[in-house]
């Protein structure tokens, strides 16, 4: 079978489990998309006050992403571009999950984990540069969009592949990252972005 056709809708697939909404269903009996932001991430299940779930969260969609990309690297292991366009599916399906009609989360978490299999390396950069505009600001919002809007540039410098389906990928995940948090950036520009840390969700 082509390794694109089986690859492709496999990381959609795997990126689309909504795994912040099914935790909150099955142990809270609520509906994360109600509380807070309304969003399915991990930010927003902590914030509803289950930050075992949350971390949960994280590390599930973290995972479920890495492993779309490692499957995509297993199935035709010296095909990088194939393993750049699985990361940008999954990512799709995590943003844009079918069995949610297409309202997903912010793809963060799920980012890292195609980083972490495409580039360790760059990914560890991107996670520091995370880290401390966190530390700083006490914005997750603030340092996801620059913590991600930094990983072409250590993708494309620690990556020896630059074809254009790789530079591509490298700069769409970070583009579409920074887009979905458009709403946080108006509250960024305005103030009244929540902290970490606070009950009101915002991220």
């Amino acid at each position: 079978m082509n390794p694109w056709l089986l690859s492709i809708p496999l990381a959609y697939l795997l990126g689309s489990i909504p795994f912040g909404y099914l935790l909150v269903k099955i142990f809270r009996k609520q509906d994360i998309r109600a509380t807070g932001s309304g969003n399915i991430g991990a930010t927003n299940v902590v914030r509803s006050g289950a930050k075992g779930l949350g971390i949960a969260t994280l590390l599930l969609d973290c995972g479920k992403a890495f492993l779309a990309v490692k499957i995509a690297q297993h199935i035709a292991p010296d095909n990088y571009d194939l393993a750049v366009v699985a990361a940008v599916a999954a990512i799709l399906g995590h943003v844009f999950p079918i069995w949610l009609n297409f309202r997903g989360g912010k793809g963060v978490a799920s980012a890292l984990g195609v980083f972490l299999a495409l580039s360790p390396a760059a990914a560890g950069c991107t996670f520091a540069i995370f880290l401390v505009i966190f530390l700083i600001t006490r914005y997750v919002s603030l340092a996801s969009i620059i913590g991600s809007a930094f990983f072409p540039f250590f993708g494309l410098y620690f990556v020896p592949y630059r074809t254009p389906l790789v530079i591509a990928g490298f700069l769409f995940i970070p583009l579409l990252i920074i887009i979905k948090h458009r709403e946080n950036v108006r509250r960024l520009l305005a103030g009244t972005e929540n902290r970490f840390g606070k009950k009101k969700a915002a991220a």
